[in-house]
């Protein structure tokens, strides 16, 4: 499925995503990653820095679930897909790579990488923007602020 430029605008805003994997006895997990990015027309890459029980998961179960929210405007997206494992020797591995070192500034490295092949998407949207309709996003930004103390 093609990303739309809304969603590759939200990855570039959002700090963290968090990726969902399950075992081949079908227990979950979720795991915060910092570095993500948009990879081709239906791909998410994200670095394999500290992820064993990620990796562990996707070389049993290929089905995962990605999401990621600009935390002040409180929007983003659920993006759900298949993932591989793409390790030093493969043939995208010094593309991919390139892009994600570019985020880490080389200071995290990482051995191998997760390819989301993107099937689904879905907005996540908080539910203030539902429960008064009239909400702005500059409204919503202020609300956050003043929550996060920031």
């Amino acid at each position: 499925m093609e990303i739309a430029e809304d969603v590759k605008k939200y990855i570039d805003k959002s700090v963290l995503c968090w990726l969902a994997t399950v075992s081949k006895e079908n227990i979950p997990n979720v795991s915060p990653k910092e570095i993500f990015s948009f990879y081709k027309h239906d791909t998410i890459i994200v670095a394999n820095i500290a992820s064993p029980q990620t990796v562990k998961n996707i070389n049993q179960n290929k089905n995962v679930c990605i999401s990621f929210i600009d935390i002040l405007v409180q929007k983003g997206y659920q993006l759900k897909g298949t993932a591989k494992i793409i390790k030093k020797s493969h043939t995208n591995f010094s593309e991919m790579e390139k892009i994600l070192t570019q985020m880490t500034g080389g200071n995290f490295p990482f051995a191998s990488i997760t390819a989301i092949t993107v099937l689904q998407i879905k907005p996540i949207i908080a539910p203030k923007y539902i429960l008064f309709p009239n909400t702005t996003e500059k409204e919503q930004i202020e609300s956050a602020k003043k929550t996060y103390n920031l």
